[in-house]
């Protein structure tokens, strides 16, 4: 509604000071044409806000000008009772007493949102731990962080995937909680990259202040890094026939592999499916794992893959 856009177009120039019309369209996720015209509907309304002409240019609102205006309504009161994993807030060093803090703030908002944030609270528990403890240390996640806070250069020793060392400069600009895993999103040599904290050994904050990209989000660019990763993952496609006593496991197993397509049950009552997986060393291991149970139809070698594996499984434990 054009109603609710434009007050989320005064809560954001009241909170960032200055944007232009372009950003706010890719915020609202509507066209620059419709900001113009919302920009003349609040002038006319008689909302102070002027623009800026030239490089740095861009709309704002009138120094001192305060709306008092919060935009939120009872979807957004009840989502901030939905509370990260105390976990993470301990990771961070905060204060993860989360039932005096909801307290508070049930407290402070308006009476007619009360019940129903309580109900929120009552009925949604975030845990994003996994079910067995992980065994990852970040000996470096209090020294990443006051990097990030205060804006400064971070000299680190990270562990590759190879498990090679390499001491890297980094221009820390956030941390990201990915499940139960924490990673520092930090410019080296102008390029944006990704670290994963418990593989930086050591850390040491450099006296020397860097400039953070200008209009860098880090949400935005953290959901982008994550559909690149998955684009350029390596991919080995199987087509099998599936018996139907183990489908239910296969889709159970989805770390290992990824069923993209089931088709209808053959004559056999098989399943024709379709298995991706990394590569073909992870796709001759899981076939065989599931013994008679799972028949490849291509690629043509690999059976002889999987025969050829399990060959060697049975000399080795036959000259035992």
């Amino acid at each position: 509604m054009r109603a609710d856009r434009l007050i989320n177009i005064m809560i954001l120039l009241q909170n960032r000071g200055k944007m232009t019309a372009k950003e706010l369209a890719n915020e609202l996720e509507v066209s620059d044409r419709t900001i113009l015209r919302d920009m003349d509907a609040l002038s006319t309304a008689g909302i102070p806000i002027v623009s800026d002409r030239g490089t740095a240019g861009g709309w704002r609102l009138l120094d001192n000008f305060r709306s008092k205006l919060s935009g939120l309504n009872i979807d957004d009161m009840k989502s901030l009772f939905l509370f990260p994993s105390g976990k993470l807030l301990e990771d961070l060093g905060l204060n993860s007493q989360a039932l005096d803090t909801r307290q508070k703030l049930l407290a402070a908002i308006p009476g007619s949102y009360r019940d129903e944030a309580q109900a929120m609270w009552e009925r949604i528990y975030i845990d994003s731990s996994t079910w067995r403890q992980s065994k990852e240390k970040m000996h470096a996640l209090e020294t990443v962080q006051q990097a990030v806070w205060e804006n400064k250069k971070l000299k680190i020793h990270y562990e590759q995937a190879d498990g090679e060392q390499k001491e890297r400069l980094l221009e820390p600009l956030g941390l990201v909680a990915k499940g139960n895993r924490w990673y520092l999103v930090a410019s080296r040599d102008g390029e944006l990259r990704n670290y994963r904290v418990s593989r930086i050994h050591t850390a040491k904050v450099e006296n020397e202040v860097f400039r953070r990209p200008l209009n860098f989000n880090l949400a935005a660019y953290w959901e982008q890094s994550k559909v690149e990763f998955i684009q350029n993952l390596p991919k080995y496609d199987v087509q099998v026939e599936i018996h139907p006593a183990i489908i239910k496991r296969i889709n159970f197993t989805g770390k290992f592999v990824q069923m993209i397509k089931t088709e209808i049950p053959n004559g056999d009552k098989w399943i024709p499916a379709t298995l991706r997986f990394n590569d073909k060393q992870e796709a001759i291991e899981f076939i065989l794992g599931f013994s008679n149970k799972i028949k490849v139809i291509s690629p043509k070698d690999l059976p002889n893959k999987v025969v050829s594996l399990a060959m060697s499984v049975i000399d080795f434990y036959s000259n035992e």
